[in-house]
């Protein structure tokens, strides 16, 4: 069997690869493995309630396309933070429920042999990823989670103004991602009411400044069910194809180099955090640690 098994894949998705093959190639070849987090939300009247999710699903194909890296099928639901409850058309999933979520997909995606994980999101759910990694590094698991947007740390290069909601930023994605399900002519400004002096807060994918929180630090604001007139934050009306596709092309680049500094540290079958076994730390398989250099 071992002599016949191909290390070649037939498809980035991990969904779309027989099992002796994708266990050979994760075993010889690439042991990263990305997993797409998005949301049902409303997104305005231009983008489809399920942009969150397209947006993270378009962004990690090209990403494991150029890396090497392996796409785990996408997770449409997501948690939200607490001014999506009971806005029509989001569908939030509880923090603990996420959290379960996530850390069962990587424990179960660790048993094809995957040592390195990345969870990349397109939606603000911090609440959850943030504790799912540190639930996960207890088990050892190496895990990262990434945000698309506060990755790429882009206010200026390529966009007019921070990224808010269903705005220049994620309608520019989309128009690059899957235009077709995008209709312009009903792109609209939207609003949203600050509770506290927005000096106080670090935007999404904004540089931070002295004395300020991140976004979802706080209940800085008002449920969006009585605050949104539209369902929009920002300007979507100064989207474009061009602007989402240089943001798409800036993070693939970043993950990309990313994974391979990670792989050419800790070649396939090595765990960075120095377990061998996936499930839980025993003292007999802890390996010689490999420090950072």
């Amino acid at each position: 069997l071992e002599k016949t098994m191909s290390t070649e894949r037939k498809s980035v998705w991990y969904s779309e690869n027989p099992a002796p093959e994708m266990l050979a190639y994760t075993r010889e070849v690439n042991d990263v493995a990305i997993l797409p987090i998005g949301a049902i939300e409303q997104h305005g009247p231009h983008c489809p309630l399920g942009s969150d999710a397209l947006n993270a699903i378009g962004i990690v194909e090209k990403a494991a396309e150029k890396s090497g890296a392996t796409a785990l099928a996408p997770c449409f639901y997501g948690s939200h933070p607490h001014h999506h409850w009971g806005m029509p058309g989001n569908i939030p999933l509880t923090f603990e429920t996420h959290i379960g979520l996530l850390t069962d997909i990587v424990r179960g995606a660790a048993q094809a042999g995957f040592n390195k994980f990345i969870i990349l999101s397109a939606h603000g759910q911090v609440s959850s990823t943030i504790v799912a990694v540190h639930k996960l590094g207890i088990e050892g698991f190496f895990t990262l989670s990434l945000h698309w947007y506060d990755f790429l740390r882009d206010n200026e290069t390529v966009l007019e103004g921070p990224m808010w909601h269903a705005d220049e930023a994620e309608t520019s994605v989309a128009l690059h991602l899957y235009p077709d399900l995008v209709d312009m002519t009903k792109a609209v400004k939207g609003g949203g009411t600050p509770i506290i002096d927005s000096k106080w807060k670090i935007a999404p994918g904004m540089q931070a400044n002295p004395g300020q929180m991140y976004h979802f630090e706080g209940t800085f604001a008002l449920p969006e069910r009585d605050d949104l007139e539209n369902g929009v934050i920002g300007d979507p009306t100064i989207a474009s194809k061009e602007k989402g596709e240089k943001l798409v092309d800036a993070v693939v680049g970043h993950m990309d180099q990313l994974i391979q500094e990670v792989l050419e540290q800790y070649p396939p079958g090595i765990n960075p955090l120095g377990f061998r076994n996936p499930l839980g730390y025993r003292g007999s398989d802890r390996l010689e640690y490999q420090s950072v250099k």
